[in-house]
């Protein structure tokens, strides 16, 4: 650490910008001078240089001061072009499995963990993760049924991502599936059935497999 006192200004500059690309999170001044063993003040002034430096230059990125600490932001000149490139992310590299989860999502929302498996027929719960960790699916509450049991909903970056303005203009998703089979289990699953009607038809099942055992059940007994 002792090493890192002597810092000229560029090498300074060079760690700030590998420490800032490295965080997601705005870092105080004080956090950063506390890594390089410098003095908060020196910090701070090296911060603000790099920020004009990045303006003049007319870069891709900024450096801006927000919430009490320092982070690079993509120049909003560029809005447009970043925006794409993400949406382009989020819909060539959904899976199969991914993809008939944002659609049973989409259109029963809010829906827990056990009514998309209900519907899909298995476990999602690795799937449902990872679309919110892409920010397409957040948490919508508790069921009032099973307080326990956390509801998912579409976020507003779906609507964006997707080109809708509301979930009334909810597209036919059979367009974004990369094949045959997945196409006919959107239509198939997607097809105007709800998931109550879905959990109704199982437990029907359940109590017709029950009502076969009963006989064999009091025989046993008797």
């Amino acid at each position: 650490m002792q090493e890192l006192d002597r810092l000229d200004a560029g090498s300074m500059k060079g760690a700030l910008e590998a420490m800032l690309l490295a965080s997601s999170d705005p870092v105080s001044a004080t956090d950063l001078a506390g890594v390089l063993g410098a003095a908060p003040g020196e910090v701070a002034s090296a911060l603000a240089d790099l920020a004009a430096e990045y303006s003049d230059a007319n870069r891709g990125f900024q450096l801006r001061e927000v919430a009490g600490g320092w982070r690079l932001f993509t120049h909003p000149a560029f809005h447009d072009q970043v925006e794409a490139l993400v949406m382009s992310w989020d819909t060539r590299r959904l899976s199969q499995a991914a993809l008939e989860t944002l659609a049973v999502i989409a259109y029963h929302q809010p829906v827990t963990r056990e009514g998309v498996k209900a519907i899909r027929g298995v476990n999602s719960d690795g799937v449902i993760s990872s679309l919110v960790d892409k920010g397409l699916v957040r948490e919508a509450g508790r069921d009032p049924q099973r307080a326990q049991a956390i509801r998912y909903a579409t976020t507003q970056a779906f609507l964006e991502r997707f080109g809708l303005k509301s979930l009334r203009e909810l597209p036919d998703l059979e367009q974004f599936a990369p094949d045959e089979e997945s196409r006919k289990f959107i239509r198939e699953r997607l097809s105007g059935r709800s998931i109550e009607s879905t959990l109704e038809e199982a437990a029907a099942d359940v109590d017709e497999q029950l009502e076969l055992l009963d006989p064999a059940d009091e025989g046993a007994n008797e």
